[in-house]
């Protein structure tokens, strides 16, 4: 109701096909819990993806995915269904602020963690200009020619990451050859609700294969399943304190204006499907997440972002109501509490998620463009054609810049490199293309 925070949720006699749920509706519990399950398994294949890319622990960015998912639903009054889970724009620039290798656990997470601290500071305080002044600005300063080249650059940026990944020997790149066929065969052959795990799914396939090449048949690094067995059923995940480190909060701040971007075009997305116009709450939306990522961060977690793929199960389902996020991250937290979870997760071989992360990576690469074509922008004009063509370079190049103590990666430099040239060149008269 208008009156009250959260809504008095009304519920439904049961789960027709093709009858719309609303944010403040709801099915019968059990058909809710099954609901529940199934967007943590749509959230899962990238809630853990991301944090092995770190280094992070995924047990714990599970969890804190769980605590983050809580916190954006408690500041939005429980009004916008959205999943909180780790996101993919930290990847390139953690890993070059903490030197990771890209196996094993990240030995220099603490100074990670401050810097995805400070990005939730800023993105928290765009959160509460936002509430005060409106997303007029934001729409002004960022428009679609611009944050598809954002999102689309962090795709490009993790590319050469990914091909190292699997580059160590020869068994390693033909395994993650193999995950990208059994990621692509379950995009295309796959239906319904396999088809949009097709991540995890591929996964799995390229997992068992794996296994039986070097466990059975002795070639390449066998997997060492003894982690799992002398991993304990349940018990307290471990956290790690942040050391705020000044060039680590300066590198990662920037990314607070491609969760913004991210954010963004979600809620406009679900707005869509949902027939409700939430653009009051998008201010709030932007401080829950910047709190879920400062929180997150000072328990040794990722940054946090909402999730596409939840937003993807919304739109198949035709099931908004929000309580159905809140049982996904009670769930979460669960898994967070099983060390043994934590383990089967650890014995994904190094090729194997190189290999999902090639697919992953050039998803990302593929949405930003996607945001053009939905959008329609216009490449006759030369302006939008100057914007792309420039970030992308910037990105893809990583190219990096330093003004006195403050330094910026590829992503950075090609994210505030579109804002500002996009805001240069606005007022130029439209031209035809570039010969």
């Amino acid at each position: 109701m208008a009156d009250s925070y959260f809504p008095r949720w009304r519920q439904q006699p049961d789960a027709v096909e093709g009858r719309i749920v609303g944010t403040d509706e709801r099915l019968a519990w059990p058909q809710m819990f099954a609901m529940g399950i199934q967007h943590v398994v749509a959230m899962f294949g990238s809630t853990v993806l991301a944090p092995l890319l770190m280094g992070f622990d995924p047990n714990l960015c599970i969890f804190m995915s769980g605590i983050g998912t809580l916190l954006f639903f408690v500041l939005v009054g429980g009004r916008v269904p959205s999943y909180l889970g780790s996101s993919f724009a930290f990847i390139g620039l953690v890993i070059a602020v903490t030197g990771y290798g890209g196996h094993g656990p990240n030995l220099n997470i603490p100074v990670a963690l401050g810097g995805i601290i400070a990005c939730g500071v800023v993105y928290a305080v765009i959160g509460l200009i936002v509430s005060a002044v409106g997303t007029r600005w934001i729409e002004t300063l960022m428009p679609p020619v611009v944050t598809g080249a954002i999102v689309c650059v962090i795709g490009l940026n993790l590319a050469p990451i990914a091909v190292r990944g699997v580059s160590g020997s020869n068994f390693d790149s033909w395994m993650a050859l193999v995950t990208v066929l059994c990621v692509g065969a379950v995009a295309v052959f796959a239906r319904g609700m396999l088809q949009r795990l097709l991540i995890l799914v591929g996964l799995l396939m390229a997992y068992v294969m794996y296994a039986i090449v070097t466990n059975g048949l002795g070639m390449g690094k066998p997997i060492d399943f003894s982690i799992v067995a002398n991993a304990a059923w349940f018990g307290m995940p471990h956290f790690t304190a942040p050391v705020f480190n000044m060039q680590a909060m300066t590198l990662l701040a920037p990314i607070a204006v491609i969760l913004v971007a991210e954010n963004l075009g979600h809620i406009k997305a679900v707005s869509a499907m949902t027939g409700q116009n939430l653009d009051r709450y998008i201010g709030r939306a932007f401080l829950g997440d910047g709190l879920a990522t400062v929180v997150s961060g000072f328990a040794g977690g990722t940054g946090v972002t909402t999730y596409a793929e939840n937003i993807g199960v919304m739109a198949v389902t035709k099931i908004y109501s929000t309580l159905v996020f809140v049982i996904a991250a009670v769930i979460a937290l669960v898994l967070g509490f099983s060390p043994k979870f934590g383990a089967v997760i650890q014995t994904i071989p190094g090729p194997v998620l190189g290999g999902v992360s090639i697919v992953v990576f050039g998803l990302i690469a593929v949405t930003g463009a996607r945001i053009w074509v939905v959008n329609r922008v216009d490449f006759s004009d030369n302006r939008n054609l100057i914007v792309a063509a420039v970030t992308l370079v910037l990105g893809a190049g990583d190219f990096s810049l330093k003004l006195g103590g403050f330094g910026l990666g590829g992503i950075g430099t090609a994210t505030f490199g579109a804002i500002i040239l996009y805001a240069l060149l606005r007022r130029k008269p439209a031209q035809g293309p570039v010969a």
